[in-house]
């Protein structure tokens, strides 16, 4: 059984490339965990909540956005 990230880390890093694109290695910089278990960023990308534009910035899917509006 692969691990999943707590959905609220998920949203957290949804909303960080939300406010506004962000380059892969500030993304990856902010993110990275070397814990096995937390896979936040995989786990984000996986679930198609956050894409990788063609000039290599990380932005917020529409799917991603509306997780984001339903959040509590």
């Amino acid at each position: 059984m692969t691990p999943v990230a707590p959905e609220s880390l998920m949203l957290d890093l949804v909303a960080f490339v939300a406010a506004r694109p962000r380059p892969y290695a500030e993304v990856i910089e902010a993110w990275r965990t070397s814990c096995p278990r937390l896979t936040v960023w995989e786990d984000t990308v996986d679930a198609g909540l956050v894409a990788f534009r063609a000039d290599g910035q990380v932005v917020a899917t529409p799917k991603g956005l509306s997780a984001l509006s339903g959040r509590n």
